[in-house]
């Protein structure tokens, strides 16, 4: 590999799937780097760039309504 290959970042596709969430707010709580916010009762992904794939959103959520890929 590279150095050029190992510097990109494969950006984290975040999906929320906003008939399943329920609004509790523990993806937002739980995501160290602020990608989520609660907007209108919905979790939403406002700076999918900051992810650093962690998971934690998708392992906490109740609802399963969260994917990280």
């Amino acid at each position: 590999m590279t150095e050029e290959q190992s510097a990109r970042k494969e950006p984290a596709v975040i999906t929320v799937k906003p008939e399943w969430c329920k609004g509790c707010g523990i993806c937002v709580a739980f995501c160290p780097k602020d990608v989520l916010e609660m907007e209108g009762g919905t979790a939403k992904v406002l700076r999918p760039d900051d992810c650093i794939k962690c998971m934690l959103c998708e392992l906490r959520c109740p609802d399963f309504a969260i994917t990280v890929e």
